[in-house]
C-alpha cells in the first residue's frame, strides 16, 4: 500500500522534475522563461482540479500565487500544440508511478490475484483536430469527425489504474493496442463486449489468467461433442440459472463454461427499450432474435466453478459497472469532456491537463477509503477537490504535503462512506455475499 509520505514525493517529482524535462522534450519550453514547464502543470492541472469551469483569470491568479505573475491572454496562448504533446506525456509519466490501496477486503475478490477491469471512454474533440486524433464518423448522434478516446483498466482489489491510454476514437475497442501481457497469473479480467475476443481468451488462459466476459450472440458456440449449439431455442428450455460446458467460437473451439441467468420479465422489458431506442435514434432495426435475447444474462468464463461458482460469476459481472462509474465522476465532476474554449490545442490540452488532476484525486482517494468496501468514490471527491490548491502550495514542503494530505485522508475516512439503500442492493454488498441476488431473481 502507498503511504502518504510516497505519495507526497510522488507528487512532488511528477510536477516538478518530470515536468521541467518533459517541457524541455516536448518544446513546451524553448528558451528561459518565468513560465516553466513545472509552473504550467502545477497552475492548469491543480486549478482544473479544484474547480473545472476555472477561467483563465483564475488560472492566472494561480500563477501568480506561485511567483509567476502571466496575463490570462498569456496564459491563453501557451495552449499551442507542444503544450497538448508536454500534458499528454505528463499524464503518461504519472501512469507510470504505482500508487495502490490496501486491498479491499472482500473474500471474492481476494481469491484472485487481481480483478482487473478494462474499458473505454470518448471525449469528442473539434473537427480541426481529426487529423491527429481522427474520432469515428459516420452519423449517429455520437458520431465526430475528432474525439479521443482512452482506455483504462482499474484492479478492483487495491484500486490501481494500471493503463490509462490515449488513442484516435476510430480504434475500435478489439483493435486497442494494450497488451495483457501484465496481467499477472491467477488474476481475472472483466471486459466489456468490444475487447471480447476468442483468441485473446485463449492467449489469457495459457498465461493463467482467468477470464469472465459477456458472449457476443453472434459466436458459435458447440456442445462437448462437438454439435453446434442452436442457442435460442436451448436458452427457451432453461429456467432460473444454468451453466454449461461449452466449446466457443468456430474455428477455436476454446473449451470454457457458459453462465447463464433468466432476469424477471420487467429486466427483460426494460433492456428491450432500451435497443429500441438506441436503433430509433440510429436509424437501424432490431432484430427478433436480440429482442428475444434480452430474458437472459449470459456470461463465458475459463475459471473452474470451484474458483468461481455461478452465483459468484454473476456478481462479479455486476462489479464490471464500476469502471463505468469511474468515467461517469470524470465527467460530471471533473467536467472531463467540457470547455470553456472553442479553440481546438486548447481544448485538448485542458483533456489532459484535467485527467492529471482526476489521477491525483484517484491516487488520494486510494490513500485514504479505497481499503473499505463501502466507500463513496462521488462523495470522496469534492473533499479532495475542495483541497487541491492546499496541496499545490505544499508541493515545495514535503513536510507540509504530508500534513496536507493526511487531512485529506482523515476527511474522508470518515465521509466518504456509501449511504445505505432499502430499495437496491450495493454493489459492495452482493460482492461480499453474492447469494443476495436470488433476491433480485
Amino acid at each position: 500500500m502507498t503511504t502518504v509520505p510516497q505519495l507526497a514525493r510522488t507528487l512532488q517529482t511528477l510536477f516538478t522534475t518530470t515536468a521541467e524535462q518533459l517541457a524541455q522534450q516536448t518544446g513546451f519550453v524553448r528558451r528561459a522563461s518565468k513560465l516553466t514547464g513545472a509552473v504550467f502543470a502545477q497552475t492548469v492541472v491543480f486549478t482544473w482540479l479544484a474547480d473545472p469551469q476555472a477561467t483563465l483569470e483564475a488560472m492566472a491568479q494561480t500563477a501568480a500565487s506561485l511567483g509567476t505573475p502571466i496575463t490570462p491572454q498569456g496564459l491563453d496562448e501557451r495552449f499551442h500544440p507542444a503544450a497538448a504533446r508536454f500534458l499528454e506525456r505528463l499524464l503518461a509519466s504519472a501512469l507510470t508511478q504505482l500508487v495502490t490501496a490496501d486491498p479491499v477486503t472482500i473474500p471474492l475478490l481476494q481469491r484472485f490475484a487481481g480483478v482487473y477491469v478494462q474499458d473505454s471512454t470518448v471525449i469528442r474533440l473539434p473537427d480541426a483536430l481529426e487529423g491527429v486524433w481522427p474520432g469515428c464518423g459516420g452519423s449517429a448522434d455520437s458520431a465526430s469527425k475528432a474525439a479521443v478516446k482512452f482506455f483504462v483498466r482499474l484492479d478492483l482489489q487495491a484500486g490501481t489504474l494500471t493503463r490509462l491510454v490515449p488513442q484516435p476514437a476510430r480504434v475500435s475497442d478489439s483493435a486497442t493496442v494494450v497488451a495483457d501481457e501484465d496481467l499477472p497469473a491467477g488474476s481475472l479480467r472483466l471486459a466489456d463486449l468490444g475487447f471480447f475476443d476468442v483468441e485473446e481468451f485463449r492467449r489469457l488462459g495459457q498465461r493463467g489468467v482467468f477470464w469472465l466476459s459477456r458472449l457476443l450472440p453472434a459466436t458459435k458456440v458447440y456442445a462437448t461433442d462437438g454439435r453446434e449449439l442452436p442457442l435460442l431455442g436451448w436458452l427457451a428450455k432453461q429456467q432460473g440459472r444454468v451453466e454449461l460446458p461449452i466449446l466457443l467460437g468456430a474455428t477455436q473451439r476454446l473449451p470454457c463454461r457458459f453462465l447463464v441467468e433468466r432476469v424477471p420479465e420487467a429486466v427483460a422489458r426494460k433492456r428491450r427499450e432500451r435497443l429500441l431506442k438506441a436503433a430509433s435514434r440510429k436509424g437501424t432495426k432490431v432484430s427478433a432474435t436480440k429482442l428475444a435475447l434480452c430474458a437472459w444474462t449470459w456470461y463465458v468464463t475459463n475459471a473452474p466453478a470451484e474458483k468461481l461458482a455461478l452465483v459468484e460469476a454473476l456478481a462479479l459481472g455486476r462489479a464490471r459497472w464500476q469502471i463505468e462509474l469511474l468515467f461517469k465522476l470524470w465527467k460530471e465532476q471533473g467536467r472531463l469532456d467540457e470547455s470553456r474554449s472553442g479553440k481546438p490545442w486548447r481544448i485538448i490540452a485542458e483533456v489532459f491537463a484535467k485527467l492529471l488532476g482526476l489521477v491525483v484525486q484517484h491516487w488520494a482517494l486510494l490513500v485514504s477509503c479505497w481499503g473499505r468496501a463501502d466507500r463513496s468514490l462521488r462523495k470522496a471527491a469534492p473533499g479532495i477537490r475542495r483541497q487541491a490548491l492546499p496541496i499545490l502550495y505544499a508541493l515545495e514542503s514535503c513536510r507540509q504535503l504530508c500534513r496536507v494530505l493526511a487531512m485529506v485522508v482523515r476527511s474522508l475516512k470518515v465521509a466518504a462512506r456509501i449511504n445505505k439503500s432499502k430499495k437496491s442492493l450495493r454493489t459492495y454488498c452482493i460482492l461480499q455475499e453474492p447469494s443476495l441476488l436470488d433476491n433480485l431473481a
